[in-house]
């Protein structure tokens, strides 16, 4: 698959058996109930196959597990809850703005949608008052938040991999089975203490080999030590639970402070008036650069 990595720029990601062999045990394997796809279990598919997230998630854990795929070939949001109806679907993989267009659709009300138990975030972080929102319109389903990359083969951190389950608000869960993760300072290197925000890297057999003829760009991005520097910026908390601040490079320099556009983003679209916002940055000669939102 291909991936934009940390630069921007499309790389090819060279993901071997072994990669694709330990994710999948990541997700399905072990004796964690939550985590566990079973062959009764309805699976839904709305999302690309061509995307790690519905390859990996989807498609390989589901086949892994035995469990009923259920494709749809187009988003939308109606025919969406009657296929929930009609096939009883179990787990629902979205991403956020699909869980922002249920929050905020109040024809859902009319369809029967207690047989989902699970519903899967990823892709995206989702705020606080989104998460509360989906809860309040699937009352029978664990909501639970996924962080990943192609370059990973999807899940770093789940939401259900931690046990007992219940994670805070806004948190990516724990990281999943066999493999390491720490929080380093961008600029130094140095692994930063709790509840303290710095670049996420992570290590383990599901990482990739590499980008594809491209040494010097798998160089920056898989060390020496074998930590693969995700770009992301984040903090791991007292229980283990991480969190996603923004991208590194998508931080906005307000006066020598660092201001994430997705808190702003989650902040703004938590309104009933606004379905969606984008924030980015603007220079200004006082303050280096301000954020503006599209709303």
């Amino acid at each position: 698959p291909f991936s934009s990595g940390t630069t921007g720029l499309p790389k090819g990601v060279m993901l071997t058996h072994k990669s694709l062999v330990t994710s999948v045990a990541q997700h399905v394997g072990g004796d964690n109930p939550n985590i566990y796809f079973h062959e009764r279990d309805v699976i839904l598919c709305l999302l690309p196959l061509f995307h790690i997230y519905s390859l990996n998630c989807i498609l390989l854990c589901s086949l892994r597990a035995g469990a009923a795929i259920l494709i749809m070939q187009k988003f939308e949001i109606l025919p969406l809850m009657e296929l929930v109806e009609k096939y009883s679907v179990t787990i629902a993989p979205f991403v956020p703005p699909i869980i922002l267009a249920i929050a905020k659709t109040p024809d859902i009300q009319k369809y029967d949608l207690s047989s989902i138990r699970m519903v899967i975030s990823g892709a995206a972080p989702m705020g606080k008052k989104l998460e509360d929102a989906v809860r309040d319109r699937l009352p029978n389903a664990k909501l639970g938040q996924g962080y990943g990359m192609t370059e990973t083969v999807l899940a770093l951190n789940l939401a259900f991999a931690k046990e007992p389950w219940e994670t805070k608000s806004g948190a990516c869960g724990t990281v999943v089975r066999n493999a390491e993760m720490k929080i380093v300072d961008p600029e130094t290197g140095t692994s930063l203490p709790r509840n303290q925000s710095g670049e996420i890297c992570i290590r383990g057999s599901q990482i990739m080999k590499g980008y594809l003829n491209d040494p010097e760009a798998t160089k920056r991005t898989i060390d020496k030590e074998g930590w693969l520097h995700t770009g992301d910026i984040g903090y791991i908390d007292e229980d283990n639970e991480l969190f996603i601040v923004d991208r590194l490079k998508e931080l906005i320099k307000y006066k020598g402070f660092q201001v994430a556009p997705a808190e702003l983003e989650a902040m703004l679209i938590s309104h009933p008036n606004i379905s969606d916002a984008a924030v980015v940055p603007m220079k200004d000669e006082a303050a280096g650069e301000v954020p503006v939102a599209f709303v």
